[in-house]
């Protein structure tokens, strides 16, 4: 039985007992509305099953119509006593049904519209049934019918009508007495009054086409949720009506009505699947909905549906004359053949669904749809080779070398300079900027950018914003630039968005000075204003910045006092309906304004002593929490955090406590915290205390400073343990960028310049980020740490350990500046073992003696980026406390292998094998008898050994089996010892990458053997060591091989 057949027995079982509202449930509806590849089956169906549809459909159809009846008896009696039908009040109330009531009917007409159930009309079965007939009619009833009959064909229009209200009085269920009332107002020219009693009456003879008529004459008046009503009881009666369905569709967006929309709008897919026309106005419903998701699935859907249709990427359609308009032979074309005509998923539907792809944040999904929907549109469909490549060389420009090197990449291949749609290589950009793919990203941007920007401007734009949020600032600059240089392209956004770029790239003044051009253009831009004042905030100027900010809140101000009155869309339409014809629209709640007033001196004493009270209650409040938020209690730890985030934020808005050069604090709390009115009343007081705390200072000059341990009674040893616990609970509830932008303003803080607080707050950050997964954070925290700490070990000891393994660790320890540094560092130590560097005041640091190798190795140690804040701590002319804790540090006697080991395993997990042996050789000659050295080596030689270029394959595996042997001699000669297994494992995985199969089975299986042995010793069955790698690389060989596994296998199975 399909299910088709199923849905009705169902409807049919529950329709006594549960009169059918349990069935039509929102789960169930979206079940069935969702399905975009349901079809019937009753074409299939036998006699007999035909037989149990039409019963089954009778029931529905049945329920249906006792239900609009029932509905026809509730409107009724309300106007069941009155003289006059048309004008009493009654007849306008009795619509306004109440909205769940609506929408309960809205929502079963949208059910029965999605999933088919119901009765086909009209179709030719000859398996309908007839119109039920009204109920049994007195013979004074018929007799007064017959006389208003007499009388309106006499043309006493007046008396036909005085004679029908009787009747309806009588006996509401006569029909005919409806329909001759409402042809006498339509005479007399009461359209409305007409237009009411036809709806009435419509409710007693259950015709479709009837209902659909009454529709479109209350659209044509006005009427749309009079329309609404007509329309759903149109297409609860005939689910098929096609027509009905789209203007309820219609009608329901235009009202405001999105839930309606989107079910009218399913329901349309179910008799059109894929069709992109029902698709497009779907998506602009689905987006202001915010149902990204299932407007992602639809689209998704239609295209495996044409893709695997019409795989050549052709999609055949109509004659010319009927694409290009449908109405030019409506004899010929029906409802389904006109929405199929332009039915074409074209590139537009493409960026489409990868637009909707990338503001979920699915990247990938976006790259993925780019790529093989425009291969299919080319007809290459079937090139899906391509999807190997994790880049987009399919479509490079032909002026793009990507210098692939097949020993770092693998197998190369070429790329296809396949011609590329500007705005989907766009698409490409954006999700490859997004996904952190940025030389792709960049890539393709470049094409983009080298286009005409009056022309495509919207896509600069985009391109600008993507390097934004990933805060490529010094990329999104020119392109904002460039926008802005063009009075066609410019816009408040992009000068905005330029201001901060230079903002973050530190060139303050000219963020300034193109914040003060949008301010003279626009003196209400507030934003700007903000912005601006925090940066005079920075530099020194508080004065300057509590005036515009003072600007800002009296401009919100005047603006608030005008939000009172209310908006004709409140307003009710003066012309008669039977619904309550209102617009719908969101009522906001003006906020009080709050009066400016300028802080005396006593008030500025107090409201320190307020912040220093509020300092220390929240501070108490921290304290005794601290124990329960530790042990995880939810609410202790919520309210720990909001004591902590005041604090943390109070200590980080006092500019006196940080270096100029820091700048201000970005407020991420003002989005929490309340509305934009609260940070400038906190703003303006925090300037009205610098301000005071400047005049104090000034006063003070000639007395010697002492120094200060305390902020606001706490001290800083206590404010930097509660700052770094706060990163820590961030980083847990997944908030990294919070925590990091915390421990970097900290680490500006003047109060934190000692290198201790410097390496507690670095080494805090690197941890947050390794929790987070940021390896780019520990690499540069660590990296910092092994400048400060030169020719120490430790901190490349903890960077190691941090990166532990894992692909993304990989990537990180592959890095090219990694590389470059260390290799500059393996250098320089050798240079301070032959006795040739000096000590360099400047950086605080050893460096080699005036060669020019040497001075050009400085240089570029100097222009490194993460190198470069104890310059200019000194070039501001500040001593600081860090400066003064670097002294000239202990030259090294003799050669370090750490440095050459590390550097030939990042060259050797870059697949630079050769280079890798020259250093781990060199490491070898400092350290001989390290059994990590020699396996390295062995690991390097293997790797040459297997590449194409090798000179002499048979000399690199010899030598990598000597420094096998070596690695063995010295990390476990026997079996006995502890890392027997991890020695055994490590002969098989070599002579696994040679292909020597029966060796490298031997050696796992010892390792299996040497596993399974400690567990009888230890009585340990848990205890696995290396046992599950050995048993998978085991069962990668007997796949390959066909070989039978060993019985010692089993002792990891399961």
């Amino acid at each position: 039985m399909s299910r088709l057949y199923v849905a009705a027995a169902l409807i049919s079982t529950k329709r006594v007992d549960d009169k059918m509202e349990e069935f039509f449930h929102d789960d169930e509806f979206e079940n069935v509305a969702s399905s975009s590849d349901y079809t019937s089956e009753s074409d299939s169906s036998s006699e007999d099953d035909g037989g149990c549809e039409i019963d089954a459909s009778q029931d529905v159809e049945d329920y249906i119509e006792s239900q609009i009846e029932g509905d026809f008896d509730r409107f009724i009696g309300d106007i069941q006593n009155t003289s006059d039908i048309a004008s009493s009040e009654g007849i306008r109330k009795i619509w306004d049904l109440p909205p769940s009531e609506e929408a309960e009917d809205q929502f079963q007409a949208d059910l029965r519209a999605a999933s088919g159930i119901g009765r086909m009309r009209n179709k030719g079965k000859g398996k309908g049934r007839s119109r039920r007939s009204g109920p049994a009619l007195s013979h004074q009833v018929r007799a007064l019918i017959g006389e208003g009959n007499t009388a309106y064909v006499d043309g006493n229009l007046q008396e036909a009508i005085r004679i029908m209200t009787e009747v309806i009085r009588i006996e509401p269920r006569a029909a005919s007495a409806w329909s001759v009332l409402a042809t006498c107002y339509r005479e007399l020219g009461e359209t409305e009054k007409a237009l009411q009693i036809a709806i009435m009456g419509a409710h007693l003879r259950h015709d479709p086409e009837e209902w659909h008529a009454l529709a479109r004459q209350s659209r044509e008046t006005g009427h749309v949720q009079q329309a609404l009503y007509c329309l759903s009881k149109a297409v609860r009666l005939d689910p098929t009506n096609v027509d009905a369905i789209w203007d309820r569709a219609s009608l329901a967006k235009e009202v405001g009505d999105l839930p309606a929309a989107r079910n009218a709008y399913l329901a349309m897919l179910r008799h059109f699947p894929h069709d992109t026309v029902v698709l497009t106005e779907l998506r602009h419903t689905l987006i202001e909905m915010g149902d990204l998701k299932l407007c992602a699935s639809l689209y998704q859907d239609a295209f495996d549906h044409y893709t695997n249709a019409f795989p050549d990427g052709k999609i055949s359609v109509t004659t010319e004359s009927d694409v290009i308009d449908p109405a030019l032979a409506p004899q010929r074309k029906t409802t389904e053949n006109a929405f199929s005509s332009f039915s074409n998923f074209t590139l537009m539907e493409l960026l489409v669904l990868a637009d909707i792809y990338t503001s979920l944040g699915w990247y990938e999904k976006s790259i993925k749809t780019i790529r093989a929907g425009c291969r299919w549109l080319q007809g290459r469909f079937k090139q899906r080779y391509w999807d190997a490549c994790t880049d987009d060389r399919e479509y490079d420009s032909d002026d793009f070398n990507r210098n692939d090197n097949e020993e770092a990449n693998g197998p190369f291949v070429k790329p296809g300079y396949y011609p590329l749609d500007v705005n989907a290589r766009h698409r490409l950009a954006i999700a490859r900027l997004k996904f952190g793919d940025v030389d792709e990203g960049r890539m393709h941007a470049r094409i983009i950018l080298a286009q005409d920007v009056t022309e495509y401007s919207p896509l600069f734009t985009e391109i600008a914003d993507a390097y934004f949020e990933r805060a490529m600032y010094s990329e999104a600059r020119p392109i904002y630039e460039t926008l802005g240089g063009d009075a066609t392209t410019n816009s408040i956004h992009v000068l905005m968005r330029a201001a901060e770029c230079r903002r973050n790239l530190g060139d303050t003044q000219d963020a300034a000075e193109v914040y003060e051009h949008l301010i003279s253009v626009d003196p209400t831009n507030n934003e700007a204003k903000m912005k601006l004042a925090e940066i005079y905030e920075s530099m020194g100027n508080p004065r300057r910045a509590l005036d515009l900010v003072y600007q800002v809140m009296d401009s919100r101000r005047r603006r608030q006092s005008t939000r009172d009155t209310p908006t004709q869309d409140e307003i009710d339409i003066s012309v008669p309906s039977l619904f309550s014809e209102k617009k719908r629209g969101k009522q906001k709640q003006t906020p009080t304004a709050k009066p400016r007033q300028t802080l005396s001196h006593d008030q500025i004493l107090e409201l320190e002593h307020q912040r220093e009270n509020a300092a220390q209650e929240w501070y108490a409040k921290v304290r005794n929490l601290w124990d329960d938020m530790r042990k995880g209690e939810p609410e202790a730890e919520n309210e720990w955090m909001l004591n902590a985030e005041r604090l943390i934020e109070m200590f980080r808005e006092t500019r006196k406590l940080f270096l100029s050069r820091g700048g201000m604090v970005r407020h991420r709390l003002q989005q929490m915290d309340g509305p934009k009115e609260d940070s400038e009343e906190k703003m303006a007081s925090r300037l009205e205390l610098e301000i005071e705390h400047e005049t104090q200072s000034k006063r003070t000059t000639h007395v010697k400073r002492e120094e200060v341990f305390h902020f606001r009674k706490i001290h800083f040893k206590d404010w930097l343990s509660l700052s770094i616990e706060y990163a820590f609970l961030l980083t847990r509830h997944d908030h990294f960028s919070e925590a990091e932008d915390v421990l970097r303003h900290l680490l500006l803080s003047m109060v934190y310049q000692r290198q201790g607080y410097q390496d507690t707050l670095r080494l805090t950050l690197a941890t947050c980020a390794m929790h987070a997964r940021k390896y780019i954070v520990v690499l540069e925290m660590f990296r910092k740490l092994m400048l400060t700490y030169q020719f120490n070990n430790e901190p490349i000891r903890l960077f190691l350990a941090t990166l532990a393994s894992g692909l993304t660790q990989t990537d990180q320890l592959i890095n090219n500046s990694l590389q470059k540094f260390l290799l500059r560092e393996m250098r320089t130590h050798a240079a301070a073992v032959d006795g040739n560097v000096v000590w360099a005041a400047g950086t605080k640091r050893f460096s080699m003696k005036s060669s020019k190798q040497g001075r050009d190795m400085d240089d570029r140690d100097n222009e490194e980026k993460l190198d470069s804040d104890d310059e200019t701590l000194n070039q501001a002319g500040l001593e600081t406390e860090q400066a003064k804790e670097v002294t000239t540090g202990t030259r090294p006697t003799k050669n370090n292998p750490l440095l050459p080991t590390l550097y030939g395993q990042s060259l050797i997990s870059a697949k630079s094998y050769q280079s890798a042996i020259f250093y781990l050789l060199h490491a070898f000659d400092y350290l001989k008898d390290d059994p990590l050295v020699c396996m390295s080596l062995a690991i390097a030689s293997l790797g040459r050994a297997m590449q194409r270029q090798s000179d002499n394959r048979n000399y690199l595996v010899a030598q990598a089996m000597g420094f096998m042997a070596n690695y063995r001699s010295l990390r476990a000669p026997s079996e006995n010892d502890p890392h027997a297994d991890e020695v055994e494992y490590n002969f098989g995985r070599a002579f696994h990458q040679i292909g020597l199969f029966t060796h490298a089975i031997k050696h796992y299986e010892s390792t299996l053997r040497i596993v399974e042995k400690r567990q009888a010793e230890r009585a340990d069955p848990e205890y696995y060591g290396i046992a599950r790698e050995a048993a998978y690389n085991l069962s990668l060989i007997y796949v390959i091989t066909g070989a039978t596994p060993s019985p010692t296998l089993s002792l990891v199975v399961g």
